[in-house]
């Protein structure tokens, strides 16, 4: 297994990570803001179990079928850009009184879960981040690859888990003002939508 100072290393930089502007921790905080912190924390789920499959990819080496070919590459890119594109538009007609209504209303926590793992399985670039990113902290001699890279992605989906969950306690915190501002919601669905938007056309335009 890696070292402790490899592990206290690893872990340091994968808590970074987590906390760096991107696509994961953005629709953590949009979706907490709009819906509340649970839903947050659902969304959270579901994106450490996308990690959970790109750590076990990478460790049996799937991942470097991404990295090699430039088809797989791309399918996987318009299947996660398109699915971002239709939350877009999920997100710009959505009604300020869907927000107001759903209060006290068990929220669709496992289609919340779902959409996470969507996410973020279909973002190859995770993938590629992945397969770059772990091999590093590894060494022959510390044992097998194998085993040393799915204890790493172990320890960043904790780490990842960690940094998202406090971020939807605090992007919760908006939601109770949402509930009381039709405007409010209004502005928010459609930063949302652009956040969206955004992230797809990022995603698009990525290369390998």
């Amino acid at each position: 297994m890696p070292s402790l100072d490899t592990i206290v290393a690893f872990a340091a930089a994968a808590t970074l990570l987590a906390w760096v502007p991107g696509p994961d921790n953005l629709f953590v905080l949009v979706q907490s803001a709009l819906y509340g912190r649970m839903v947050g924390v659902f969304v959270t789920l579901g994106l450490c179990t996308g990690l959970i499959v790109h750590t076990v990819a990478v460790a049996v080496g799937v991942a470097a079928i991404f990295q090699t070919s430039q088809a797989a590459f791309n399918a996987l890119k318009v299947i996660g850009a398109a699915y971002l594109l239709y939350l877009a538009y999920k997100a710009f007609r959505a009604k300020p009184e869907a927000l107001a209504s759903s209060a006290g209303k068990p929220k669709p926590m496992r289609r919340m879960y779902m959409r996470g793992i969507v996410m973020n399985v279909t973002n190859p670039k995770v993938a590629i981040f992945f397969l770059a990113f772990l091999p590093q902290f590894t060494s022959p001699g510390r044992g097998g690859i194998v085993a040393q890279m799915l204890m790493l992605g172990g320890i960043f989906i904790l780490c990842a888990f960690v940094s998202f969950t406090l971020i939807s306690v605090l992007a919760g915190s908006l939601s109770r003002w949402l509930r009381r501002s039709d405007r409010g919601q209004v502005w928010l669905n459609r930063i949302a939508g652009l956040v969206f938007v955004g992230l797809a056309l990022k995603l698009a335009t990525s290369h390998r």
